[in-house]
């Protein structure tokens, strides 16, 4: 058997979760044989995960031509040089959200989330896309959107009941918010391209497109998005310094609260939710209301493992769940937390997809879905008016 050889680009908090993942591959002979990085960090982080080859350089890490697949984990606004450079230089590319977005252009005013329209964001979004996606087409190489929400387990039983029952979606709530990312780069528009909607609000947002279009393969249907309705907001903003002992995020020009509504062309609605100040650990929900039924997919927090404790000093080394601030008190453990978000089984399809060719379930068209629709939301919560797509 062929082995895959992976080129990691990034060496933060998701290549952790993306290496976690490629060691547990089944079936397909997978070896990462190199990460890139700008920070001293990459090396230690090479060493811890027995990586043969670090680089400095991301053009040194697509010019290695034993590597057959670049895993793009860098922050949003380099994802689309660097899919289209990867890929151009024989590549297979798996990217991490965001798929693209508005990162500033010459003669902007920073800080530009403050002081570009939406409207012109949302427009300068869809050209990059296209061109993207055109150059992404002319490679020939396999494009992998790694959305973990379509992978999670609550996620895929839901679409096998979907499937099974052909019922009518008429109405899905998502939601992912936490506590802050203590990310930089999380509280400048020009580094993500938004804030807690694009960030979080991504994966509940892809995740209804995605449940919509297989009810839609199910009942022999078309159904895309009519319109979108937002709103967002710096709720945070309203706190004293001294009442900041908890909340991470501390936003420049993106908003850490925000309200996104769908319309699809069947009539159906979809709200989306994501926020920067809640706290109590990550949570990941998502609500399907059928015409039969109703589905509550909770990715986290789950009661697979509930506790009480009363010692943070002996739990020093025990791991409850992302984002927490907390180990004492009741808890909600996430087991296995890779498998139960998605990331194990996101891995197995994209490596299956090397092997064979195939087309992964989390493919270019739900990325540019999503960013299309996320951005019309900003559009529309800034103009305070429904936006037809």
């Amino acid at each position: 058997m062929t082995t895959i050889r992976i080129g990691l680009a990034g060496c933060g908090f998701v290549s952790e979760l993306h290496m976690h993942a490629y060691r547990r591959v089944y079936g397909v002979d997978v070896e990462v044989k190199a990460v890139a990085a700008r920070g001293e960090q990459v090396v230690d982080f090479a060493r811890r995960h027995r990586i043969p080859t670090a680089y400095r350089s991301f053009r040194d890490l697509i010019a290695d031509g034993e590597i057959d697949v670049v895993d793009i984990c860098t922050p949003p606004n380099l994802h689309a040089s660097m899919i289209v450079e990867a890929m151009q230089a024989g590549k297979h590319v798996i990217c991490e959200k965001p798929f693209s977005g508005y990162f500033g252009r010459d003669g902007d005013t920073a800080p530009i989330g403050k002081h570009v329209p939406k409207a012109r964001m949302y427009e300068r979004v869809l050209e990059e896309m296209e061109a993207t996606r055109a150059a992404i087409n002319r490679t020939g190489k396999l494009f992998m959107y790694a959305e973990d929400w379509i992978y999670a387990p609550a996620v895929t039983k839901t679409v096998e009941i979907l499937k099974a029952t052909k019922d009518k979606i008429l109405f899905m709530k998502g939601e992912e918010s936490h506590s802050g990312s203590h990310a930089a780069h999380a509280a400048r528009w020009a580094m993500t391209g938004g804030g807690s909607l694009i960030r979080m609000g991504c994966h509940p947002l892809s995740a209804v497109l995605y449940l919509k279009q297989v009810e839609a393969k199910a009942r022999g249907e078309t159904i895309g998005v009519a319109s979108v309705i937002c709103d967002v907001g710096n709720v945070a903003a309203c706190l004293r310094p001294e009442e900041r002992t908890v909340l991470r995020a501390n936003p420049v020009d993106v908003e850490d609260w925000g309200m996104l509504s769908v319309t699809f062309s069947d009539g159906t609605k979809a709200t989306v939710f994501s926020g920067d100040m809640i706290l109590g650990g990550v949570r990941n929900l998502i609500e399907t209301h059928t015409s039969s039924g109703a589905l509550y997919a909770n990715i986290t927090p789950n009661t697979h493992m509930m506790t009480y404790q009363t010692s943070e000093e002996k739990l020093a080394d025990v791991y409850i769940t992302e984002k927490v601030d907390r180990k004492i008190g009741w808890q909600y453990v996430c087991l296995e937390e890779e498998w139960t978000r998605g990331y194990l089984q996101e891995i197995q399809d994209f490596m299956e997809c090397v092997a064979t060719g195939r087309q992964p379930l989390s493919d270019l068209a739900l990325a540019f879905e999503t960013i299309k629709v996320n951005y019309a939301g900003y559009w529309a919560a800034e103009e305070g008016r429904r936006v037809t797509l």
